[in-house]
């Protein structure tokens, strides 16, 4: 099973603290320190939402594994740019599906609580979002972690409406190996320009201001 997880916003120039804030007041929604990502180099802020989905917004860091892990080359390259829309995330039940149509491994993540409890997952696709930013990276979470999901980090009050993505519908279910349905949970996916650069052009909210789009 294929569900929408996360959209991933790289911070601006002025780093994350400030570009999280100024999402949290046009969005009318708390946020909560995410913490580092050792193997990748970037640490993150975390919006929950409903439907066991989140928004984060993600920082690169001056260290060496940010240059090395394509995660942190991904934030890198978008924040250099001034920031934005990075990607989106689909959750998978199971991974060696896609670790066999991409050709290759999984990579672990992990990130520590305050408490010492840790939140690890593996990601893939990374790579691909790269190359194609319309396809979203593909993550399953470690057995175990379900209480540490980012969407519980909060009570969650608003949710994801829409995404909007430059792009071809039929190229990002070929990505996700041309399932006969995606369901990607109370979330309506609108593809346009898919002869332009692709990506995610914006994303759609229902908050307690009402619809703010991002």
């Amino acid at each position: 099973m294929m569900r929408l997880d996360h959209v991933s916003y790289a911070c601006g120039p002025d780093g994350l603290m400030e570009t999280a804030e100024r999402i949290s007041q046009a969005l009318g929604l708390e946020f909560v320190k995410g913490g580092i990502h050792p193997r990748f180099g970037t640490r993150n802020v975390i919006f929950p939402l409903q439907h066991n989905q989140y928004l984060e917004v993600v920082e690169v860091l001056d260290h060496p594994a940010s240059l090395k892990a394509p995660f942190g080359q991904a934030v890198r390259a978008r924040s250099e740019l001034g920031g934005g829309w990075m990607g989106w995330c689909v959750s998978l039940d199971e991974m060696g599906q896609a670790e066999q149509r991409l050709g290759r491994q999984a990579v672990p993540g992990n990130r520590k609580f305050p408490d010492g409890r840790e939140l690890t997952w593996q990601q893939i696709g990374i790579k691909g979002l790269i190359a194609d930013p319309q396809v979203p990276y593909l993550l399953r979470w470690d057995d175990g972690t379900e209480d540490l999901h980012p969407s519980r980090a909060l009570d969650p009050v608003g949710f994801i409406d829409e995404i909007t993505i430059a792009g071809s519908r039929d190229r990002v279910l070929e990505w996700l190996g041309k399932p006969d349905e995606v369901q990607l949970g109370e979330v309506t996916m609108s593809y346009q320009s898919p002869n332009g650069t692709p990506g995610i052009l914006s994303v759609t909210f229902q908050t307690p201001k009402g619809e703010v789009v991002l």
